[in-house]
């Protein structure tokens, strides 16, 4: 069964940084590309990042130079590092991964940015 825990959320003022992690399990962690998204307040979830299973970065537009995906195979953990967070980074973050003909999410951390 695949499960994926996201945590590190929280408060943060703007222009301060957070680390997000997820692990995974169910899965041959190192097979797999993960991704991160996130949903604004009454807003569509979208997509922040990706990493191929061979570490292989693409993002969002709007987190360009800010976020930063890693990944780190033995712990079957992924990373998204944000930097110089801004009010519109409010948001629930989730990871994802595709597995067979599904996509697996987790239930997600929020992220908070406000003075």
């Amino acid at each position: 069964q695949v499960q994926l825990v996201e945590s590190g959320g929280g408060l943060v003022q703007p222009g301060g940084s957070l680390r997000l992690s997820c692990a995974a399990s169910g899965i041959i962690f190192s097979n797999y590309a993960m991704g991160w998204h996130r949903q604004p307040p009454a807003k569509q979830r979208e997509l922040v990042a990706t990493i191929s299973s061979t570490g292989t970065t693409n993002y969002g537009d709007s987190v360009k130079g800010r976020f930063t995906a890693s990944r780190d195979n033995a712990k079957n953990t992924v990373y998204l590092q944000m930097n110089s967070l801004k009010p519109e980074d409010t948001a629930v973050y989730y990871c994802a991964v595709v597995h067979g003909i599904r996509a697996y999410w987790g239930q997600g951390t929020q992220v908070t940015v406000s003075s």
